[in-house]
């Protein structure tokens, strides 16, 4: 009922308000060379069936001086053309010390048919703070 007015309060608010908001509580937006990806790879489960899922698993490494306290990894699912399907952000919401690293999983957010259809992916680092 409120899904309106909300979503129109929250479309006005400025992205540089937010990013304020990091700064002045002495936290700071990293930039993504912050965050090493250091393995990955496209795995599927249950292939050929209305349950096929596909996900990328991976490890990344905190590549700065100091700790993270949120990551954001986003994953770009694409078909054997080229085609993007879909777009995922992935999230670590842990502390994560300078040179430590952390396995992930992000997940294609569809199953069977949709899922087969992904043929590769690309990985890369959004945000660290």
């Amino acid at each position: 009922m409120y899904r309106r007015a909300f979503l129109a309060v929250a479309a006005s608010l400025s992205v540089s308000g937010c990013l304020e908001y990091f700064t002045e509580d002495a936290e700071e937006i990293t930039e993504p060379a912050d965050v090493e990806i250091v393995w990955d790879d496209l795995v599927r489960d249950d292939p050929g069936t209305e349950d096929e899922r596909v996900y990328v698993w991976g490890v990344v490494r905190n590549a700065g001086e100091r700790t993270l306290s949120y990551v954001e990894l986003r994953v770009t699912f694409f078909d054997d053309e080229g085609e993007e399907l879909e777009s995922v952000i992935e999230n670590v919401e842990e502390n994560v010390a300078e040179g430590e690293e952390w396995p992930f999983d992000a997940e294609f957010p569809h199953f069977g048919e949709e899922a087969a259809e992904v043929d590769s992916y690309e990985l890369e680092p959004a945000t660290g703070v």
